[in-house]
């Protein structure tokens, strides 16, 4: 019963979150930095001050599709981001583009990530299909759930470890945004709140997965 309520919690926590930062963003962006730099003007310079080079900033599809691939080296912003010039543009491309820094300079949550993607995305293609399996067959391989329980530990430890990268990223934008003159004294607090919203769905999802790994060995327990 106890982590019912708390998954339950976990789903109105997220709602909340994704509401309040679709508000934060929508208002931030109505709001135009200090300077008049687009993100993707942010993301380059960002870039440059960092003697990055190697790194391409670009416009990909879609709605919060932001990010950094270090596969390739591309900080790929949203087309909302790449050629506004709001303050919600800037924060988000500096966010993006602590990423690539973070790589430059070998930070060691990001390059564990990095190292751990190839296991976590074949845990999440056949976590689900496993556990599934596991539980209609318990008394036949009761070893089965199990194996399904330790794929999905992967998934939530990768949650854990996502957070100090994102939140050292969003530290890292605020202080460059800070520090290069890119926000003033009015609009650095909306930059600092239109990231702090962001941080809080990483910190929701990794809590979610946790609780979600609860129930699964709450489950495998009681099959014993």
């Amino acid at each position: 019963m106890n982590i019912w309520f708390l998954m339950l919690a976990v789903m109105v926590l997220s709602f909340i979150v994704q509401l309040m930062l679709s508000s934060r963003f929508a208002k931030y962006s109505r709001v135009p930095s200090p300077r008049g730099l687009t993100g993707a003007d942010v993301a380059r310079l960002m870039l440059a001050q960092n003697g990055i080079t190697d790194v391409t900033v670009q416009s990909v599809s879609g709605k919060l599709t932001d990010h950094y691939n270090p596969q390739d080296k591309t900080v790929n912003l949203s087309e909302s981001v790449y050629g506004s010039a709001s303050v919600a543009a800037c924060a988000v491309a500096a966010h993006e583009t602590g990423h690539a820094i973070q790589h430059a300079q070998g930070y060691a949550p990001l390059r564990l990530r990095s190292a751990l993607v190839p296991v976590v995305t074949f845990a999440n293609n056949t976590v689900q299909w496993v556990l599934l399996a596991g539980i209609l067959l318990i008394n036949v391989f009761p070893h089965l759930l199990w194996v399904g329980i330790g794929l999905f530990a992967l998934t939530t430890f990768f949650s854990f470890v996502t957070l100090p990268v994102e939140i050292n990223a969003s530290q890292r934008a605020v202080q460059w945004l800070d520090g290069a003159g890119i926000v003033d004294a009015s609009t650095r607090p909306m930059a600092v709140d239109a990231l702090k919203w962001a941080a809080y769905t990483y910190i929701i999802a990794a809590i979610g997965s946790l609780a979600t790994l609860f129930y699964y060995i709450a489950l495998g327990n009681s099959r014993r």
